[in-house]
C-alpha cells in the first residue's frame, strides 16, 4: 500500500512540474487520476474476470448447464461475501460490497425469471437436448464415434419433423397474442440451435474424413429441417414476413461489459441495431413483437437498480412531467405568436433543418457551442484528450430503421437522409433532426454527456461497471444535462425550448409506454401511436424508436432510465450544490469518478451515508417537477 500511495504521490509532482497554461489544463489533468483504493476492489475485479471465462465457455442462454453452472458460482460468491468484514471497511468499499451483493440478488433472482422463460418455449424445442450435448462433448473433446454421430443426425431430423406436426397440431386451436410472443422467441432459439449445430460439424468437417463421409448427408438433411422450422415458427407461428435468412443473436455477454466504456451502451448500436432489424423493413411493423415481463419482474428489477417505486408510481409520476413539458410548450408557443397550440409551434420548429450535406457541420457546431458555455459557466471539467478526439460517422439506412436520431459516446453516428430513402423518409428524417431537436442533444451525446462519461468511467474505478453497469447512470448522466441546461437558459430561444421540451416529453413517454408495455397494458403498435399523437414523432421516427426498444438489446427498465435517473441526479444537484456543500464543477466531477453504479450507492459514497451490510433503498428522490 505505501508503495502504491508514493506512486500516486510522485505521479501529482511530475504532472505538477510540468507547465500548464491554465486552470482549466491543470484541473483537467487532476481529473485523469484515479485514486480509489477500495478494498473491494480486487474482489470485484477478480469475479469479473472468472464471470468471463465461464461465459465464453458457456455460451448459449439456453442450455441448462450454463444456468447450472452460473447458479452455483454466483452463490458460491455470495458465501464469500459474508465472510468479509463490512464494519471494517472505509465508505467506499462499503458502498463497493452493497453494490456487488445487489448484483449477485438479482443475477440470482434472473436465472430464475430466465428458466422460466425457457420453459415456455420448451414444447418447441423438444431437440434442443440432442445439438446441445453434441456441442457440449466437443468442447470437452471427447472422442467422437462418426457413424453413431451420423446416427444421432438422421434421428434429430425426424425429431425436428415431429415438433414442427406438434405445434401445427397446436396452432388449431391456440388464440391470442402470447403465441406470437413464444413463437417469436422460439424461433430465435432455434436460430441458436442452428448455429450451435453449424459450428460443431465445421469443427469437424474434412478434418476427420471419416466423419465427413458418414455425417455430411445426415447433417444436410437436419440443417435444411432447421431452416425450415425457423422459418415456420416465424411466419406460421409469429405472424412475421418471411427473410432470407434469421441470424442468431450473439451470446450475451456479462451486464455492463460491452461498448468499451463509452457510454456504456449508447455507442453499441451497430449490434443492438443488428439484432432489432432482423425482419424490419420501413413503413411496416410486423417486425415489432417483444417480449413483456410483468409485475414481478419490473419489480425485481426496480429493486435491482435500487429505485424505490412501483411500476404504477413510476406511470404516474412520467404523466406529471408530460403535464409539466405540456405547460412550457404552451408558453414557448404563446412566445412564437402560435396561442396554446404547442403542436403549430412543433411542426415549424420541424421546417428549421438543414439542407443535405449539412448535418455534420451543423453537429460540430452544436457540440462546440455545448462545450463553451460548460467552460464559461464552470460547471465540469473536461480533459484535452475527451475534448479532442470524440468523432463523427454517419448512420446506415438501416441502422436508421431502429435508430431515427443520433447516437452517441466517443463517436456520434449521425442520423440523416439517403439517396435510397423515398421522399417521405427522407423529409420524415430531416424533420426529427432540425437544429433545435439537435441542439437540446447533441451535447447529450458528446461533452458532457456518453463522450465525456465514457472518457472518465474508463479511467476511474472500472471495476464498478462490471456488476453496476446501470442505465440509470448512463442515460441519466446525458439527460440530467438537458434538465440542467434547460433550467441555465441554454436554449434562448422559444423555437430552441420547443426542441428540449420535445426530447422531455419523449423521455416522459418512454417511460410510460416502456412499463406499461411490460406490464401488459400496451401493444406495440398502442406504442407508436402514443409517439405520434401525444408527443408529435413523425411516425416512422416512432416506429424505430418502439423497434428499438423491444428489438431485445436493451433491457426492460433501459428507456425509463433516462428521465428517472436524469431526475435521480437532478434531486441529488439541489441536494449538495443546492445547499452550497459543492460547486456544480466539484459535483459533476465527483459524479464521474464515482463511475456507473446504482444513484443512490452514488449518492451514498458522495454523503458519507451510513451503510449496513443488508443495506435496502429508501431514497424516495422524486420531490416536484425538475424544471421548478
Amino acid at each position: 500500500m505505501k508503495n502504491k500511495v508514493f506512486a500516486i504521490l510522485w505521479f501529482v509532482l511530475l504532472a505538477g512540474a510540468i507547465p500548464l497554461s491554465s486552470q482549466t489544463a491543470r484541473q483537467s489533468r487532476a481529473a485523469d487520476l484515479d485514486l480509489s483504493a477500495s478494498p473491494m476492489r480486487p474482489l470485484i475485479e477478480t469475479f469479473s474476470l472468472d464471470r468471463g471465462s465461464l461465459l465464453r465457455y458457456y455460451t448459449v442462454d439456453l442450455d441448462p448447464a450454463r444456468a447450472s453452472r452460473m447458479k452455483r458460482f454466483l452463490t458460491d460468491w455470495r458465501e464469500r461475501l459474508n465472510g468479509i468484514d463490512f464494519d471494517a471497511m472505509p465508505q467506499d468499499g462499503k458502498v463497493d460490497y452493497v453494490v456487488f451483493r445487489n448484483y449477485l440478488d438479482h443475477e440470482l433472482k434472473k436465472l430464475d425469471f430466465d428458466a422460466k422463460a425457457l420453459a415456455e418455449t420448451a414444447t418447441y424445442t423438444p431437440f434442443a437436448g440432442t445439438i446441445l450435448t453434441l456441442e457440449e462433448s466437443r468442447k470437452k473433446t471427447s472422442p467422437l464415434k462418426p457413424q453413431e454421430a451420423a446416427a444421432k443426425l438422421t434421428l434429430l431430423a425426424a425429431e425436428i419433423e415431429n415438433s414442427r406436426k406438434a405445434v401445427e397440431q397446436q396452432l388449431r386451436t391456440a388464440v391470442g397474442g402470447q403465441v406470437k410472443i413464444v413463437g417469436t422467441r422460439a424461433a430465435a432459439n432455434v436460430a441458436v440451435l442452428r448455429n450451435i449445430l453449424r459450428s460443431w460439424f465445421s469443427f469437424y468437417e474434412n478434418y476427420d474424413p471419416l466423419f465427413t463421409w458418414w455425417a455430411s448427408e445426415s447433417y444436410q438433411s437436419v440443417e435444411t429441417a432447421l431452416q425450415g422450422y425457423t422459418a415456420f415458427l416465424r411466419e406460421r407461428v409469429a405472424g412475421l414476413r418471411p427473410v432470407t435468412e434469421v441470424a442468431a443473436p450473439a451470446p450475451a455477454g456479462p451486464r455492463g461489459q460491452g461498448g468499451g466504456g463509452q457510454g456504456g451502451g449508447r455507442g453499441q448500436g451497430g449490434g443492438r441495431a443488428a439484432a432489432a432489424t432482423a425482419g424490419a423493413r420501413a413503413g411496416s411493423t410486423d417486425d415489432i413483437v417483444g417480449n413483456p415481463i410483468g409485475q414481478e419482474a419490473l419489480m425485481s428489477e426496480l429493486a435491482f437498480e435500487m429505485v424505490p417505486y412501483t411500476p404504477e408510481e413510476l406511470i404516474a409520476i412520467a404523466n406529471k412531467e408530460f403535464a409539466w413539458c405540456e405547460m412550457e410548450m404552451k408558453r414557448a408557443s404563446r412566445e412564437m405568436g402560435l396561442g396554446d397550440e404547442w403542436k403549430k409551434a412543433l411542426e415549424k420548429v420541424k421546417t428549421m433543418y438543414v439542407e443535405p450535406g449539412k448535418q455534420p457541420e451543423l453537429i460540430r457546431e452544436l457540440a462546440r457551442e455545448a462545450e463553451k458555455f460548460l467552460d464559461d459557466h464552470n460547471l465540469v471539467t473536461v480533459p484535452t484528450i475527451a475534448h479532442e478526439t470524440w468523432r463523427m460517422e454517419m448512420m446506415s439506412p438501416d441502422r436508421q430503421l431502429v435508430n431515427p436520431f443520433f447516437t452517441g459516446g466517443e463517436t456520434i453516428s449521425v442520423s440523416y437522409p439517403v439517396s435510397s430513402m423515398t421522399y417521405e423518409q427522407k423529409m420524415m428524417s430531416m424533420r426529427g433532426n432540425n437544429i433545435p431537436f439537435s441542439r437540446a442533444t447533441v451535447f447529450h451525446e458528446l461533452i458532457p454527456g456518453h463522450e465525456l462519461q465514457g472518457y472518465m468511467a474508463a479511467r476511474h474505478r472500472p471495476y464498478r461497471s462490471a456488476v453496476g453497469g446501470t442505465p440509470f447512470v448512463t442515460e441519466g448522466w446525458a439527460l440530467y444535462w438537458e434538465l440542467l441546461l434547460y433550467d441555465m437558459k441554454f436554449q434562448k430561444t422559444p423555437e430552441d425550448r420547443v426542441g428540449a421540451l420535445f426530447w422531455r416529453m419523449h423521455r416522459c413517454a418512454r417511460i410510460i409506454f416502456s412499463l406499461n408495455f411490460h406490464l401488459g397494458k400496451m401493444t406495440p403498435n398502442e406504442c407508436i401511436d402514443f409517439l405520434v399523437d401525444r408527443v408529435g414523432h413523425e411516425r416512422e421516427n416512432a416506429v424505430g424508436e418502439v423497434r428499438r426498444s423491444f428489438g431485445g438489446g436493451y433491457g426492460p427498465l433501459y428507456q425509463a432510465a433516462y428521465l428517472l435517473g436524469g431526475m435521480q441526479l437532478y434531486s441529488l444537484r439541489k441536494e449538495l450544490v443546492g445547499t452550497g456543500k459543492m460547486t456544480d464543477r466539484q459535483f459533476h466531477d465527483a459524479v464521474l469518478r464515482e463511475n456507473r453504479i446504482p444513484i443512490e450507492m452514488l449518492r451514498a459514497d458522495l454523503t458519507n451515508q451510513k451503510l449496513t451490510r443488508d443495506y435496502q433503498t429508501t431514497w424516495k428522490f422524486y420531490g416536484g417537477n425538475p424544471g421548478k
